[in-house]
């Protein structure tokens, strides 16, 4: 009895579990301070993302200049050739020869290629074969038409002198006039052989392939050993030309107009012209005509420009910008300055331009409203201060308010 009879060091607990206890009470307030740790740097970076990486540049403020006085609109297009040609031959052959190279200038009937003419000549052979074959035979009517003739003669003679009935007569010009009729027939095959003789001809020199007109060879696209062919053909390896020449007299400018705008433009009028590549070359020109009809998709007007004189640095589909130029000119005080961005800058929001600022390190949306563009860059008339950075590159998803890092 007195054995079981329990007492308080039964109760007592010991030391190693007393410090085991803790251990575990310990390692659990770790866990959970770390965990709460991690939700609320998760839940900071959701509510405070990292800034962008933006690319930013300066909105340019243009005075005089083309916005100068005497200027009444500004656009942009290509030097483009009215003569321009790539010669292709009349007929399906192998390329023999070529004789012309980029950059080199041609004359009008020069030859600029030769077609393999194996086939040809030998069709010439044989039509002019036909053609000796029905001399000879006309030759040899003939002589039969003036026999038949003298027979003829000689039975009326008989015939006066009651020598001859009117049978013999009667047989004498029945073979006049068949022979005459086969002499007939005869000059006509003739003329049937010269005709295919002519036409084989003129299929051995369309073997010989000649410069339409005088000019500049741009690009050479055929080589000896390949097929050419007027028309596209063999699934992409027959070549349609030997080369493109281009009438460096022909050069002239397009250009295409807003039809908002269009009313500012005129035939006749003066302009002008800066190469984008010099461009501190101002070329006087000409409004040529004014096409009489408008792109439905762009809403634009086709305006054709005249040079008033060409040279050498000018060449076929460089870009160019041009002023229209007025009349009178506009006073000194007249003219205001204009902010230009690049037209990358714009985006579509809602129906409306936008444009993103750079202001303390974050991006501020502006809703802007454009003007005439040049190439690549393009008029703000509102929204923007010259003082701006606007973004060129950055995220698709970039917000207004959202921090930015501009490079």
């Amino acid at each position: 009895m007195t054995a079981n009879t329990p007492s308080l060091e039964d109760l007592r607990i010991s030391e190693s579990a007393r410090s085991g206890r803790g251990l575990r009470l310990a390692g659990g307030l770790v866990v959970v301070i770390v965990a709460a740790a991690a939700i609320a740097a998760a839940g900071w970076r959701l509510t405070h993302p990292a800034a962008a990486v933006v690319r930013v540049e300066p909105v340019v403020e243009q005075m005089g200049g083309r916005d100068g006085p005497g200027t009444v609109l500004n656009a942009s297009g290509y030097v483009t050739a009215r003569r321009r040609a790539t010669v292709s031959s009349k007929m399906t052959g192998k390329v023999r020869e070529v004789f012309v190279e980029e950059g080199m200038g041609v004359r009008e009937g020069q030859v600029l290629a030769r077609l393999d003419d194996t086939t040809p000549r030998a069709y010439l052979a044989v039509s002019e074969a036909e053609l000796a074959a029905a001399r000879r035979g006309l030759a040899e009517t003939e002589v039969r038409l003036r026999e038949s003739e003298l027979t003829l003669k000689r039975t009326r003679s008989l015939a006066a002198d009651g020598i001859s009935n009117e049978a013999d007569l009667d047989g004498a010009q029945a073979s006049v006039d068949a022979i005459a009729a086969r002499l007939v027939a005869a000059r006509e095959q003739v003329a049937v052989a010269e005709a295919t003789v002519a036409l084989r001809r003129t299929d051995l020199d369309d073997t010989t392939i000649r410069a339409p007109f005088s000019g500049v060879a741009i690009s050479k696209d055929a080589q000896p050993g390949e097929m050419i062919s007027p028309v596209s053909a063999g699934g992409g390896f027959t070549r349609t030309g030997i080369c493109t020449i281009v009438d460096m007299k022909s050069l002239e400018i397009e250009v295409e107009v807003n039809e908002s705008y269009i009313g500012r433009v005129s035939a006749g009028q003066n302009v002008e012209a800066t190469l984008d590549a010099y461009p501190d070359w101002r070329i006087p020109a000409r409004v040529i005509a004014v096409v009489p009809t408008a792109d439905r998709q762009k809403a634009t007007v086709l305006v054709r420009i005249g040079f008033e004189k060409l040279d050498p640095r000018i060449l076929p589909d460089m870009g160019i910008k041009v002023a229209f130029l007025s009349d009178a000119p506009a006073p000194q005080a007249a003219a205001k300055p204009r902010l230009i961005v690049p037209r990358r800058a714009v985006r579509s929001a809602e129906g409306q331009d936008v444009v993103f600022v750079v202001r303390d390190g974050a991006a501020v949306r502006r809703v802007v409203r454009l003007g005439a563009s040049e190439g690549e860059m393009v008029e703000v008339l509102s929204g923007l201060a010259a003082a701006d950075r606007v973004v060129v590159e950055g995220p698709p998803d970039l917000a207004d308010g959202r921090k930015v890092r501009a490079q």
